[in-house]
C-alpha cells in the first residue's frame, strides 16, 4: 500500500467519522465540532503562508548579509508577482477573486457558497507574492481560505445558508486569531467586519474556531514570525489631546490611501496590455521602490518592531542612506517617504497581478504614521511623546480608519501588544480614525465597490436583506393589460372576471402609457352614460415611478416609499413586463430576514 492510499484512506475514516457525529449529535453539538474542524483548518494554512513568507525574508536578509546583494529585494517581488500570474492563468482557470470583499458577495449574493479552489489558491499564489517581497499582507488571503474551508465544509454535509454562513464566519475568525494570535480580535472582525447580522447565540461556535485556530498557531508558530509588542510606555493622561490628533491624522491617511489604492487598481483595470506586461510593469515600478525604501519589501511586520523599539536607525542599515543612521531628520524623512508611498508599492502590487490583502499594509502604514507624528513633535520641541506607544497606537487608527472596524482594531492591538495598558489611546485613536475616514468614505475600502453595486452587506440590516433578494422574482406578469382606445365597458368587464385593482394601459408595442387604479373610477363605473363613452386614454395616468427588473431591492422599496403606491408598474426596454406589489415584496423581506438571521 503506498503513501497516497493511506493518506486517502485515513481522509476517508475521518470523514465517515464526521458523518456519523452528524447523525449521532444535535445540530447546535455539530455544529460545535465543526467550529474546531475549521479552526484546525485555518490555522494550517496560516502555518503554511507565514512560515513560507518568513523563510523568504530570512533568506533575502541572509544573502544581503552575506553578499551585500543590495539588489536581490527588488528582483524577488518581479519573480513572485510573474509567478503568480503564471500559477493564476496556468493551473487556477485564469482568474482569481482578491479581497475579503468576495466573503461578502458569497454571503450576499451566492448564498454563502465559496468556489473550492480558494481552498487552495489563495494559499498557491499569496505565498508567492508576498512571500518573494510583494508589498501586500497574507492575512486577507488567509481570511478567505478560512471562509472557502467553512463554506465547502458544510456544503459538504448538507448544512443550510444559516449554518453555511456561521462556519464562514468560524473560518474568517480563525484565520485573524491564528494569525496574530489575538482570539477577540478574530471574533470581532468576522462579526464587525463581515457578519453584521449575527446574533448573540452564534457567537459560541465562532469563538470556539478563533480559539482553536489561535491555538494551533501558537503550537506550530515560532512567536518571532507572529507580530506581538511587549515593550510599551505607560500611558500618561496629559497626552490625551495628542493621541485625539493622530486619530484625525490616521484618518486623513486611511482616506488618502483608500483612493490613491483605487485609483491605481482602475489604472490597470482599464489597461489594454497583457497580464504579463502588466505583471512586468507594475513589479518593476515596485521593485525600483523598494530599492530605495526596502522597508516596502514584503509584509513589513520586522520594520514595525523596530520603529516601536530603542533604535529605530536600524531601518536606515542596508539602504542608499545608511550614512545617515543616527541622523534623526534623515530618519524621520525617511520613514515619511515610506509612510506616503506605501499605498503606491501595496496598490502596484496587487493591482498588476499579484495576490495579497490591506491588512497587513494598514498596520505598517499605521506604526509608521505613528511614528512619524510623534517623533516630529518631539523634534521641532512641541512635545515629548512616548514613541513606541503612538507608533503602536497608530496602527489602530489606519486599521480602524481603512476597514471601519474600530473593535477589532483596539482589541488586536491591545492583544498583540499583550495587554490593555494602552486601552484608552486605542480608543480615542481608532474612534477618531473611523469618525473622519466614515465622513469622507461612506464605506470601507473592501466593501466600497461592491456597496455601489448593492452586492454587500452594510451595516444597515434591511439593506443587507434586501439585498439578498433579486427583484425579477416578485414581477406578477399576470396583470390583465388594456388599450388607450377602449372605452370604459371593456375595463369594467375586466374588472368582473378579476381581482385586479390596477390596469396597465398598453399600446400595440406593449408599451406602457399609463395606469388606471379602480379606486380612482370607482364613481364613474356605476354610470351607464359614461361607462359606455368614456375613453380609456381619458381617464388613465401616468405612473407615479417605473421599475426595472435590474432595480436593487432597496431601489424598488424606496420607490414604495416615495410614492405612497401599493403597486408599480415594471418596464424593461421601453416594454410593459408586469407589477410589483408592495405587500409581496414586503413578505419576500420577511422570509428572506427569517432564512438569513444565525442564531
Amino acid at each position: 500500500m503506498n503513501f497516497s492510499t493511506i493518506i486517502t484512506s485515513a481522509i476517508n475514516r475521518f470523514e465517515s467519522l464526521i458523518v456519523w457525529s452528524q447523525s449521532k449529535f444535535t445540530s447546535k453539538q455539530f455544529i460545535f465540532l465543526s467550529s474546531v474542524l475549521v479552526g484546525i483548518s485555518a490555522g494550517l494554512a496560516v502555518i503554511v503562508l507565514k512560515s513560507f513568507a518568513h523563510s523568504v525574508f530570512t533568506f533575502a536578509t541572509y544573502v544581503n548579509g552575506i553578499l551585500k546583494l543590495n539588489y536581490i529585494n527588488s528582483i524577488l517581488p518581479i519573480i513572485g508577482i510573474l509567478l503568480t500570474v503564471f500559477v493564476v492563468h496556468k493551473l487556477l482557470g485564469g482568474s482569481i477573486e482578491k479581497g475579503t470583499s468576495q466573503i461578502l458577495y458569497a454571503v450576499a449574493k451566492k448564498a454563502s457558497i465559496i468556489p473550492k479552489k480558494q481552498m487552495y489558491a489563495q494559499i498557491a499564489t499569496s505565498s508567492l507574492t508576498v512571500g518573494l517581497g510583494g508589498s501586500a499582507g497574507l492575512e486577507s488571503p488567509i481570511v478567505i481560505t478560512g471562509a472557502a474551508f467553512g463554506s465547502n465544509y458544510a456544503q459538504k454535509y448538507h448544512l443550510s445558508y444559516k449554518d453555511r454562513t456561521l462556519l464562514i464566519g468560524c473560518g474568517v475568525a480563525a484565520g485573524i486569531a491564528a494569525a496574530f494570535n489575538a482570539p477577540i480580535a478574530g471574533v470581532l472582525f468576522a462579526v464587525e467586519v463581515l457578519l453584521v447580522d449575527v446574533s448573540i447565540a452564534a457567537f459560541t461556535p465562532i469563538m470556539i474556531a478563533a480559539a482553536t485556530g489561535a491555538m494551533v498557531s501558537v503550537v506550530a508558530l515560532d512567536e518571532s514570525i507572529l507580530l506581538s509588542f511587549k515593550q510599551q510606555e505607560n500611558f500618561h493622561h496629559l497626552n490625551i489631546i495628542y493621541y485625539v490628533f493622530l486619530g484625525v491624522f490616521t484618518g486623513f491617511v486611511s482616506v488618502y490611501y483608500s483612493r490613491y489604492f483605487q485609483k491605481i487598481e482602475r489604472y490597470f483595470h482599464v489597461s489594454k496590455l497583457s497580464v504579463y506586461k502588466k505583471a512586468l510593469l507594475g513589479s518593476s515600478i515596485l521593485a525600483l521602490l523598494i530599492f530605495v525604501f526596502p522597508t516596502l519589501f514584503g509584509e513589513g511586520y520586522e520594520s514595525i518592531r523596530i520603529l516601536s523599539q530603542n533604535d529605530p536607525g536600524q531601518l536606515l542599515e542596508n539602504t542608499l542612506f545608511k550614512g545617515f543612521r543616527n541622523n534623526n531628520w534623515v530618519l524621520l524623512l525617511f520613514i515619511g517617504a515610506s509612510m506616503m508611498l506605501k499605498v503606491f508599492a501595496t496598490g502596484f502590487t496587487l493591482s498588476c497581478g499579484g495576490n495579497g490583502g490591506n491588512f497587513a499594509p494598514s498596520l505598517f502604514l499605521g506604526s509608521y504614521v505613528g511614528f512619524f507624528f510623534s517623533s516630529l513633535l518631539n523634534l521641532i520641541g512641541i512635545a515629548k511623546l512616548p514613541v513606541s506607544n503612538f507608533t503602536i497606537v497608530g496602527m489602530a487608527g489606519i486599521l480602524s480608519g481603512l476597514f471601519h472596524a474600530p473593535l477589532t482594531a483596539i482589541f488586536l492591538i491591545a492583544e498583540i501588544t499583550g495587554g490593555y495598558g494602552l486601552m484608552i489611546p486605542l480608543m480615542i485613536v481608532a474612534s477618531t480614525s473611523y469618525a473622519i475616514s466614515k465622513r469622507f468614505e461612506k464605506h470601507s475600502m473592501d466593501v466600497k465597490n461592491l456597496a455601489k453595486k448593492g452586492h454587500a452587506f452594510t451595516s444597515n440590516k434591511d439593506a443587507n436583506v434586501l439585498s439578498t433578494l433579486e427583484t425579477s422574482t416578485i414581477i406578477d406578469v399576470s396583470y390583465l393589460t388594456i388599450s388607450a382606445n377602449e372605452n370604459l365597458e371593456r375595463l369594467v368587464d375586466l374588472i368582473s372576471h378579476s381581482d385586479q385593482v390596477i390596469f396597465p394601459v398598453v399600446n400595440e408595442e406593449n408599451e406602457l402609457l399609463g395606469v388606471v387604479h379602480f379606486n380612482d373610477i370607482r364613481e364613474i363605473i356605476f354610470n351607464t352614460y359614461r361607462v359606455k363613452y368614456t375613453l380609456i386614454k381619458e381617464i388613465m395616468v401616468t405612473p407615479a415611478a417605473l421599475i426595472a427588473p435590474t432595480d436593487r431591492m432597496e431601489i424598488v422599496m424606496n420607490k414604495f416609499e416615495q410614492t405612497k403606491k401599493a403597486f408599480l408598474p415594471v418596464v424593461q426596454n421601453g416594454k410593459y413586463a408586469g407589477f410589483i406589489s408592495k405587500s409581496v415584496a414586503l413578505e419576500a423581506y420577511r422570509s428572506k430576514l427569517r432564512a438569513m438571521t444565525i442564531d
